[in-house]
């Protein structure tokens, strides 16, 4: 025969209906689900709306700050030029020191990747921020919508399941001091079951 023969038809919202066999358990049992289930959806919610909102400022900080500048090659890169070899792949690039200046006038090198073979004064664009900074480029409007998002689900995720957890776990604490109950109870009034009257 099913469990569900045993169990009886499920009725929905039965620990907030009047019922003289409802038990003080039933009803804290209730608040805590609802309590649980409320803080689960607004804390998950609010914090995946502020980290892609903060994310996203971020992002569009950097896209209004961040400029790309001609830098220049200050060595001989080794290896040949994509042109000249048929064994390089498309898009192989090396690491190699380069040179630029910002606005200020002042002189500034860093690593970034460039063409392989590529001789010195070779111009390279490379992307640095307000201080003249290399940075890497800057991510797009759709790239960090998508950013964002996704960070902002991880997040949601990730903060919802703290009292999605602990509300299974004082759920969990609550059925097993109620089993107790009944234990106990069972102890007490069992053996008089046998007996006749």
């Amino acid at each position: 025969m099913p469990l569900k023969a045993f169990r009886g038809p499920k009725v929905w919202l039965w620990r907030w209906r009047r019922n003289p066999l409802k038990r003080r358990a039933d009803v804290v049992e209730a608040w805590v689900v609802l309590g649980a289930c409320l803080l689960t959806v607004l804390a998950g919610v609010l914090a995946g709306l502020a980290a892609a909102g903060s994310v996203e400022h971020g992002l569009a900080r950097e896209r209004a700050t961040w400029r790309p500048t001609v830098a220049r090659v200050v060595a001989q890169v080794p290896g040949k030029s994509p042109a000249h070899s048929s064994h390089a792949s498309a898009g192989e690039r090396i690491w190699a020191e380069v040179r630029w200046t910002v606005s200020d006038g002042s002189a500034h090198t860093g690593r970034t990747r460039v063409e392989p073979g590529s001789k010195p004064g070779t111009p390279v664009t490379v992307w640095t921020d307000p201080r003249g900074h290399l940075v890497s480029r800057p991510a797009t409007a759709s790239e960090a919508a998508f950013r964002s998002t996704l960070i902002g689900l991880l997040v949601g995720a990730s903060t919802a399941a703290v009292p999605f957890v602990a509300g299974l776990a004082v759920r969990s604490r609550l059925e097993h001091r109620r089993m107790e109950a009944w234990d106990a109870e069972w102890a007490r009034l069992g053996p008089q079951w046998g007996r006749t009257v």
